[in-house]
């Protein structure tokens, strides 16, 4: 019998430098860019974020979230046989920080990579380790998404500088005789990548191009409402299910316009979406576990919940998990 795969466990971590509106405000008119607290909310949603110390890697971030999600799971380490960790600010260029993080934890043998899929990371590897254990490939698999993107970010664009935070977040995604992961949805479309890059790399010990975060807004956004809908669509009617038969939308916390949008397509009530990204900003990959967490932690989330978590960004991609806590 094919075994099915379930989340035991959810756990996240956040650097302790919480920045304000106000506070990076302050900061950028130290550059001469305008902006302020009432200007970020109106447009985002985001009142703060959170930004990790120049020596604090992804897997830093991942390490803390991944030991709350195995405590939460009842797990050690040991027990771990498959890491993939969701990034698009990895420690280093190779190796990925999956294997990098699997060395933090003090383990050696399981598979370890990287997904960079940048905000939807973290709903593709969930179904990457989702099919893993469900072809017996794996048992006990520790999904991680981790972003420091603050290293990222242009600080004279304010446009983009407001949006962005670290943080982590990870589960235990375990085989189980009981359905968890009940349908996933994954899709991308390379024609539109220019709306959301960093459009540099490094050769020759040398940065060409621009290391720095570039997104079209406006694009991104008529493109994010209509394909997170569509793709929440599709596992629905993969798993049998209805708008109804969701408990709680987890979304990527991009900007609030959006999530508030998405819900409304899928006739979510506001009060069944998880919100956190007034406190964490956009923390790409990170950003949906981290929610996750939030919410388990914070008892919105029970046990027998139907949750759909969907994520779009860079590449284009995007994509839907729905599953049962």
């Amino acid at each position: 019998m094919t075994p099915f795969s379930r989340i035991t466990g959810t756990g996240s971590f956040l650097p302790p430098r919480r920045v304000t509106n106000n506070d990076l405000a302050r900061e950028l008119a130290a550059r001469g860019v305008e902006t302020s607290d009432q200007w970020i909310i109106e447009r985002t949603g985001i009142r703060a974020r959170h930004f990790a110390e120049p020596d604090v890697t992804s897997s830093d971030l991942g390490l803390e979230a991944a030991r709350h999600a195995l405590e939460a799971a009842g797990r050690s380490a040991a027990d771990v046989d498959l890491i993939i960790v969701a990034t698009s600010t990895p420690d280093m260029v190779f190796p990925s920080s999956a294997a990098i993080l699997q060395n933090k934890l003090g383990i050696s043998g399981c598979p370890a990579f990287d997904v960079q899929a940048v905000c939807s990371g973290f709903v593709y590897a969930l179904t990457v380790a989702d099919a893993m254990i469900k072809t017996g490939s794996a048992k006990c698999a520790l999904v991680v998404g981790a972003e420091v993107f603050s290293r990222i970010l242009d600080f004279n664009d304010r446009t983009t500088c407001v949006l962005f935070g670290d943080g982590a977040g990870a589960v235990v995604l375990e085989a189980s005789a009981e359905p968890g992961i009940l349908s996933s949805d994954l899709h991308a479309d390379g024609k539109h990548v220019g709306i959301l890059c960093v459009p540099g790399h490094v050769s020759g010990g040398q940065v060409l191009g621009t290391p720095l975060l570039h997104m079209d807004g406006q694009a991104v956004f008529k493109l994010a409402v209509r394909v997170l809908e569509e793709a929440a669509r599709a596992c629905l009617q993969k798993a049998g299910k209805v708008d109804t038969d969701i408990d709680w939308l987890i979304p990527h916390q991009a900007n609030i316009r959006i999530m508030q949008g998405t819900a409304k397509k899928l006739k979510v009530p506001l009060e069944k979406l998880v919100v956190t990204v007034n406190e964490h900003g956009n923390t790409s990959a990170a950003s949906i576990p981290l929610a996750l967490d939030e919410a388990v932690r914070g008892g919105k989330v029970k046990k027998g919940d139907t949750l759909m978590l969907e994520g779009v960004g860079g590449g284009f991609t995007w994509g839907a998990v729905l599953l049962n806590m």
